[in-house]
C-alpha cells in the first residue's frame, strides 16, 4: 500500500507507537451522544481503533494524499471520511447535537483549532489531543504562571483541562524538534459569562498582547475611560488576573 509523504507545509508529524495510539483512544470519555470528530487522521493510526467504538465517527482531512490511502484503508467510513478543512467547516452541519474531538493537532494550526473549539462550545464537549508541549503546558496553566495566556483564560471559561501526558519526538515520523503532550478539556458547567464575551475577549487579548506591562499599559490601544484606566486592578500584569478578574473587568468597562 502506497505511504504517505509528512508535508511539512501541513505540520504532519505522524504517529508511530501503538502503545501511545492507544492511550490517546482510551482518553477519550464516550458520552451519551457517542457523537466523534477526529481531525486530521493522516495515516490513520487513531482511525484504526476509533471505527471499531460504537460510535457516530467521522473524520476530516485536508491533505488528498491521506484522505486516497485512508479510503482504500477504511472503506467503512465512506462519506463519514470527509475532505476538507476543519478551520473552514460547520459542526452543525456534520453532527446534531454534542461533539467529541479527538485528533494529533498539526502544529502549525492548533490555536486555531482552538479558536474554532471556543466559537462551538455549546456544541464541543470534550476534546482529546495531542499537540505541542509548550502549547499544551499554556492551556492548562493557571493564572500566575509565565505560560498563562490568552488561550488558559478563554477554554478555562468553559472547560476543564487536563495535562495527561508528555510525548518524546521519536514516536512520529518526521520526529519533530520539540516534545508534544496529550492533553483533556471536558465541557464544565458554564453556560455564559455574566458580561458581553466579545468585549471579555478584547480584554484579554489586548492584556497579554503585551504581557509584560501592567494591563493599564497594555490596554492604552482601546481608548477606555479614564475612570477605568484609573482602578487599581490595572495596576496588575495580564498574568496576575483570573477568569473572575477579567470577567469584573469587563462588567466595569460595560457599565461606564
Amino acid at each position: 500500500m502506497r505511504q504517505v509523504r509528512p508535508k511539512k507545509y501541513l505540520g504532519q508529524h505522524f504517529l508511530i507507537d501503538p502503545a501511545i495510539t492507544m492511550l490517546i483512544v482510551n482518553a477519550l470519555h464516550l458520552n451519551s451522544h457517542r457523537n466523534i470528530l477526529e481531525i486530521g487522521p493522516g495515516t490513520g493510526v487513531l482511525t484504526e481503533h476509533l471505527i471499531q467504538l460504537e460510535a457516530n465517527f467521522k473524520a476530516i482531512e485536508i491533505d488528498k494524499e491521506s484522505i486516497t490511502l485512508l479510503d482504500s484503508k477504511y472503506p467503512v467510513l465512506g462519506k463519514n471520511l470527509i475532505q476538507g478543512d476543519f478551520l473552514k467547516c460547520k459542526i452543525g452541519n456534520l453532527f446534531n447535537g454534542k461533539v467529541s474531538i479527538i485528533g494529533n493537532f498539526p502544529y502549525n494550526i492548533s490555536s486555531q483549532i482552538f479558536f474554532k473549539v471556543l466559537d462551538n462550545v455549546d456544541q464541543i464537549d470534550q476534546v482529546v489531543c495531542m499537540l505541542q508541549k509548550e502549547v499544551a503546558h499554556r492551556i492548562a496553566s493557571p493564572r500566575g504562571k509565565k505560560s498563562y495566556g490568552i488561550l488558559s483564560v478563554l477554554l478555562q471559561v468553559y472547560y476543564n483541562i487536563e495535562n495527561l501526558f508528555d510525548v518524546p519526538p521519536e514516536v512520529f515520523n518526521p520526529p519533530p524538534k520539540v516534545w508534544s503532550s496529550v492533553i483533556r478539556l471536558k465541557r464544565n458547567d458554564v453556560s455564559h459569562l455574566n458580561c458581553d464575551e466579545k468585549l471579555f475577549r478584547t480584554l484579554v487579548k489586548a492584556g497579554f498582547h503585551k504581557r509584560r506591562k501592567t494591563l493599564r499599559n497594555a490596554l492604552k490601544g482601546l481608548d477606555l475611560p479614564a475612570e477605568i484606566m484609573a482602578l487599581e486592578l490595572l495596576n496588575k500584569r495580564a498574568e496576575q488576573l483570573s477568569i473572575g478578574d477579567f470577567e469584573h473587568l469587563t462588567q466595569l468597562v460595560e457599565s461606564t
